[in-house]
């Protein structure tokens, strides 16, 4: 009989696989690595994700890793900016063209009508083989140029995202470091890494998926294959899951969907204590599944997708937080005890003191809703 595991089981093992539930003594880029990346189109963001899971997290290692080009800002799952290991980058990226495509189409196709997609990659390729970095508005205009007959019909951003999409390619430095503000500006992916992407594997092969499947239970599982759909954003990941089935165990949630997961992977008991977390906009605890119930309300489902930054109590969605006047403000959105409001409190003050460099240590909790 499969075992049934409960919201409450799910949720323990959610914060153990996100390393929210103790802080890793980790390597920051082992940490990026395990957690499959990090969602990172607020540039600041993929910091106090860190910060929240790994102890005594030092900002300017994760500025290295970015300058030093073992770890990358890139468009992968869901076709969001994500910052993920190097090597990751280039192993994966073949196995998002396709959906990177299509979801640019999605939007954009009136305007792509008619429009050879492959010349506009080999523009796109030509233009960037230099290797300088470019912004959005330079890269156009560069296509443009060798493609007269695509400017007229296609609008400036759309001919942007659909060469993001044809064209591997990183967002270089200073974009993404610790508190610095930069624009956009790309560069080939294969040029900047010095290797070329991984090309797409032979029919009736996915190494890449399988790889994906693995590291996506790892750092999520147990998980419906919805959920790992809902993460990637990649629809044909049935066969990768196929192939690794023989070496995953299967559970089943209250709702009777089918739950996979690796064997040794840790499952904590559901009654292990789970401590106050400030989340960062945009969290892949959050967003890296179909069903969210494991971790938030159904009623605020929708604060992840709307960019809001989230504070965990006993393991749940609880607050939304901000930084206003120097202080990090706390606003409840349901009742908090006297001990959940002191322990918001004591974690909000921590997280000032980092987002501060120690000049402000200021934490305000709003009043909880009656």
């Amino acid at each position: 009989m499969t075992t049934v595991l409960g919201s409450r089981a799910l949720n323990r093992a959610t914060l153990a696989r996100q390393l929210l539930l103790d802080r890793a003594d980790m390597p920051v880029l082992d940490a990026v690595a395990h957690l499959g990346g990090l969602q990172a189109q607020e540039p600041q963001e993929p910091f106090t994700g860190l910060w929240s899971r790994l102890r005594g997290f030092d900002p300017a290692v994760l500025s290295d890793l970015l300058v030093r080009r073992s770890v990358v800002r890139t468009h992968l799952m869901r076709r969001t900016v994500h910052l993920v290991p190097a090597a990751d980058a280039l192993a994966w990226r073949a196995r998002h063209d396709s959906m990177l495509r299509q979801r640019v189409l999605g939007v954009y196709r009136r305007e792509f009508a008619g429009v050879d997609l492959d010349e506009l990659a080999a523009a796109g390729r030509a233009v960037t083989a230099d290797g300088e970095p470019r912004s959005t508005a330079e890269l156009v205009r560069a296509v443009a140029g060798r493609r007269p007959d695509t400017a007229p019909q296609v609008a400036p951003r759309a001919l942007g995202e659909m060469l993001g999409a044809l064209v591997p390619m990183a967002q270089a430095p200073p974009r993404g470091l610790w508190r610095v503000k930069a624009g956009v500006r790309h560069v080939p992916l294969s040029g900047w890494l010095g290797r070329e992407v991984d090309p797409p594997a032979a029919a009736g092969s996915d190494p890449a998926g399988e790889a994906m499947v693995r590291r996506y239970l790892a750092a999520f599982g147990p998980a419906a294959t919805a959920d790992l759909r809902a993460w990637c954003g990649l629809a044909g990941m049935p066969a990768a899951v196929d192939a690794t089935r023989p070496e995953l165990v299967a559970f089943r949630d209250e709702r009777g969907r089918e739950l996979l997961d690796l064997p040794g992977a840790p499952r904590p008991d559901p009654g292990t204590p789970a401590p106050v977390r400030f989340l960062p906009a945009f969290d892949n605890a959050l967003l890296g599944y179909q069903d969210r119930g494991r971790i938030v309300d159904d009623a605020h489902r929708g604060l992840s997708v709307a960019g809001a930054r989230v504070v965990l109590v006993d393991g749940r969605v609880a607050a939304t937080w901000t930084v206003e006047d120097e202080a990090v403000t706390v606003t409840p959105l349901r009742r908090l005890s006297r001990a959940d409001v002191a322990d918001v409190a004591e974690e909000g003050r921590a997280l000032a003191v980092f987002l501060s460099d120690g000049e402000s240590h200021r934490v305000r909790v709003a009043a909880s809703p009656q």
